[in-house]
């Protein structure tokens, strides 16, 4: 299962030229760098490990490639994501986030169903990378 969030959720996997040309725009923009890793992808875990601190004063795509490459050699079996935030007046949000490296195997979710009071049904995703703990996960995921 290859997990999509963010843009270019629905493309290949970016090279690194393709990631440094997303990163000038965005800097070209007037927006901050940031760089997250995490090994739980859930869609609602939006609390991701950030890497270093935001990259407000800096301008230069080359510098913000050093620091993806620091952050894949550091975390090489995680998520690891490019987050463009503006911070003028008005604004103050994300305005553009897309995964940089996956892991080579993507266990991805399962579907819980629960029955509640009067017949309800509720339905929650659970990551089947939560059933092993953090430090071993994808580690050496063997796929089913």
């Amino acid at each position: 299962m290859r997990i999509t969030q963010g843009l270019f959720s629905f493309l290949p996997d970016l090279n690194d030229q393709e990631i440094g040309k997303q990163v000038d725009y965005a800097l070209d923009s007037g927006w901050s760098i940031a760089l997250e890793h995490t090994d739980d992808p859930h869609p609602r875990n939006q609390y991701w490990t950030m890497w270093g601190l935001p990259m407000f004063d800096l301008r230069d795509p080359a510098g913000v490639m050093m620091e993806v490459k620091a952050c894949r050699e550091a975390n090489p079996n995680r998520y690891v994501r490019v987050l463009a935030f503006d911070s003028n007046k008005g604004h103050e949000t994300i305005r553009m986030m897309f995964i940089i490296q996956r892991p080579e195997f993507e266990p991805g979710f399962e579907l819980v169903r629960a029955e509640g009071p009067g017949r309800s049904l509720h339905y929650t995703l659970r990551s089947y990378a939560t059933h092993v703990p953090p430090e071993e996960r994808y580690r050496t995921a063997a796929k089913p």
